[in-house]
């Protein structure tokens, strides 16, 4: 499934000439590391980057060994288990007790949502899921609103199986140490980006920030290891990068600095104390991102040293720059190796693929397309039919066949120590 050239032509022609060369110079920076065979690394969210097609964009570039690390949201990594996106149907349910359903339990409107399966996905859930099938059956047959959405979520029974099988992996994480990302990504679809990190061995890591998402999916994230273990393992994904890649993404600045990072961040008594850190000195920091402001605060740093000036003189940033002052963006503008790509990311990425088959000589089999084109609905209807939810058997058998789970690999790599940098 991919967009054809003529729509990335137009897309290409829409963006403004200073986009236009961000985005140029953002890419060229991806080609000459892969050329170099460094890393690039994607932070993702979900929200936009589900629903634009980026996340299974990404697990065709780690197909193809363009992407070498991820870190993402817990809520991705619910998504993903779920089928990253679904059919859902909708129904206004105005009295709860006749449906069996608990007081109070329906959101706003009264809504309750089933996934859409065809009689073949019925029948292996039903063996799984045994109960409530009469409640689907009913809502079936009411009039109703069906929707492609983000997988899992709200509807029944795949919002709940998710939840159940994060708890599953979770306690099967704890036997191995690991993590649900990686026991998960086990029995999941192959384009997603927690099936193609486990297929590849390349890691796919939530942060701490992002780790409130995807109901007990975040949970079972966060209790498997510790925030200290799990900061490390973002920070050893990260140090091993030449090119990192940033979409659609809230509080990065905890994520890309973090608690071990000693350029921008705050890893100065990490080292001290000897604990392994690293530093974004020389690396690549692309982000696209919407916010005009982003680039404006990274372009009055360049041009008079506006942010550092206010971080020498401990002044609050916002009072300096006189813009609304994200957190994020004191690191990015300090940063002399980041790149601001003020565009949407369902532009943005296809863009970016195209010019890396080119440039690279690859061919990939998926290249997404914005939601709201023709290509871009197609897109979405593609990923409903082809990309799969988690399959339960696959995640337990694999993990027996790898000895309760082979980590990752940046459950193994080792930080660069400070007096190594």
């Amino acid at each position: 499934m991919r967009p054809g050239r003529a729509l990335i032509s137009q897309m290409k022609a829409a963006l403004s000439g200073p986009v236009r060369e961000k985005l140029h110079q953002a890419i060229e920076m991806i080609v000459q590391a892969r050329l170099r065979d460094r890393n690039v690394v994607v932070v993702t969210g979900s929200g936009p980057n589900i629903h634009e097609g980026v996340t299974t964009l990404i697990a065709e570039l780690i197909h193809k060994g363009i992407v070498q690390g991820v870190v993402t949201s817990s809520a991705v990594v619910a998504h993903e288990m779920a089928g990253t996106l679904d059919r859902v149907k909708r129904v206004s349910i105005t009295d709860a007790a006749k449906f069996g359903l608990p007081p109070g339990i329906l959101p706003r409107g009264s809504v309750f949502e089933i996934t859409c399966l065809s009689p073949a996905q019925r029948a292996m859930l039903q063996s799984e899921m045994p109960g409530s099938w009469e409640l689907y059956e009913r809502v079936e047959e009411m009039p109703g609103q069906i929707i492609i959405k983000a997988a899992g979520n709200m509807a029944w029974p795949m919002g709940l199986r998710t939840e159940l099988l994060a708890r599953e992996a979770q306690e099967l994480a704890a036997k191995c140490g690991t993590t649900v990302e990686h026991v998960a990504g086990l029995g999941a679809d192959s384009m997603t980006i927690i099936g193609a990190g486990a297929g590849h061995k390349v890691p796919v890591i939530v942060s701490v920030p992002q780790l409130v998402g995807g109901g007990a999916v975040g949970l079972a994230i966060g209790d498997a290891i510790s925030n200290t273990k799990r900061s490390q393992l973002v920070a050893q994904v990260l140090a091993g990068a030449d090119v990192i890649i940033e979409s659609a993404i809230a509080l990065p600045q905890e994520i890309h600095d973090g608690p071990f990072e000693t350029y921008t961040g705050h890893g100065i008594w990490a080292a001290w104390e000897h604990s392994s850190t690293f530093s974004l000195a020389g690396k690549t920091l692309i982000r696209i991102d919407l916010d005009p402001n982003l680039e404006l605060a990274w372009r009055m740093e360049r041009e008079g040293f506006t942010v550092q000036s206010a971080v020498d003189q401990g002044l609050p940033k916002t009072k300096a720059t006189g813009i609304p002052f994200r957190m994020e963006m004191s690191g990015f503008a300090r940063l002399e190796g980041s790149i601001p790509v003020t565009a949407d990311i369902g532009v943005a990425w296809p863009i970016m693929a195209f010019a890396l088959e080119d440039a690279l000589g690859i061919q990939l089999d998926f290249i997404s397309a914005p939601q709201e084109s023709e290509e871009g609905q197609l897109m979405r209807e593609w990923i409903v039919d082809h990309v799969g939810y988690l399959d339960r058997k696959k995640m337990h058998e694999r993990m027996e066949s790898h000895g309760l789970g082979e980590p990752s690999r940046a459950d193994s790599q080792l930080l660069p120590t400070p007096d190594k940098q």
